[in-house]
């Protein structure tokens, strides 16, 4: 089975396949307990139009091929197309692609505004981001999904496209893309997402308030972890890269592909937050639980520096 012939697998299908059936159905939608993980209500999403699942406890979803691996647990891509052959034997794949559906999950009546929504600033100082920072960085905006209104913190990329931020709901608006902060500098910083790139931007300021200390370092906000190889290139400029990813086996793995493309010029700063799920959470102070602590996979770290005082960027 070929990547194409597997995206062409109702993931719906797909997960009934292997005995996991939805929780409900909400229009283009379909909801289960997540496969990936314990939980009591359902997080786990099924756009059947795009044929894309999400995750909103991991903050995680693709396709059915990134869906398979995670099943299995392995990083084969071939091993995951055998899954899916030997798990779907009886289903017909499709003969259009899920793409040309995607007018039918359409936004509507959409207006981006400055950010004042008191309901996302409070959601934001529940993150400790002030209001002031966040201005700076983000809008709101509102909009309409299968004729319901819905109102989102809305974080533009240099596409055009805005990543979508809710106290209940993380999406995007298309396309999908990198967001970056040039200020001329030999030194760049790259986050996951952009409550990330606040986060610092916080700690930052708390050990060194004058601005132009903010300005030392271009930023990248990755939006997705997807859009690294696009990025990769744009990083040959600088003398040093500074990645603040995710204490997951996502982040790790983007993190060492960095690394192994620009070697010694690549820092992986996670291990100042190691024991938090991301640069965020070390700043509410939410850390992992022990046995989510336990699951995380070993990250290649630098040698050992002498301790210094709070948290040093």
């Amino acid at each position: 089975m070929t990547i194409e012939q597997a995206k062409n697998i109702a993931i719906a299908e797909y997960l009934q396949s292997c005995g996991i059936t939805p929780v409900r159905v909400q229009g283009n939608s379909i909801w289960y307990l997540s496969p990936l993980r314990t939980e009591s209500e359902p997080s786990f999403k099924v756009n059947q139009s795009r044929n894309e699942w999400y995750d909103f406890g991991l903050g995680k979803g693709g396709d059915i091929v990134s869906l398979a691996m995670r099943l299995h647990g392995t990083d084969s891509v071939a091993y995951a197309l055998n899954a899916i052959g030997s798990n779907t034997p009886n289903i017909k794949t499709l003969s259009f692609s899920f793409r040309q559906r995607e007018s039918f999950d359409s936004f509507e009546d959409i207006t981006v505004k400055p950010l004042g929504n008191a309901a996302l600033l409070q959601f934001l100082a529940e993150r400790q981001i002030p209001t002031s920072l966040a201005r700076q960085a983000c809008q709101e905006v509102y909009y309409k999904h299968n004729g319901k209104p819905y109102f989102a913190i809305a974080f533009g990329n240099e596409q055009g496209g805005y990543e979508l931020r809710n106290k209940y709901f993380k999406g995007c608006f298309a396309p999908k893309a990198v967001t970056a902060m040039n200020n001329g500098a030999t030194s760049c910083c790259l986050f996951e997402g952009f409550m990330d790139y606040l986060s610092y931007m916080v700690l930052k300021q708390r050990n060194s308030p004058t601005p132009s200390i903010i300005k030392e370092r271009d930023y990248f906000i990755l939006n997705s972890t997807g859009s690294t190889p696009k990025l990769l290139d744009r990083l040959a400029r600088y003398e040093k890269i500074y990645c603040y990813l995710d204490n997951d086996e996502t982040g790790m793995r983007t993190t060492i592909d960095i690394q192994q493309r620009y070697g010694v010029k690549v820092s992986d700063q996670s291990v100042h937050y190691r024991g938090y799920k991301d640069l965020n959470d070390y700043l509410c102070g939410k850390r992992l639980t022990r046995s989510v602590e336990l699951s995380q996979p070993t990250k290649q770290t630098e040698p050992p520096k002498k301790k210094n005082r709070g948290f040093r960027m």
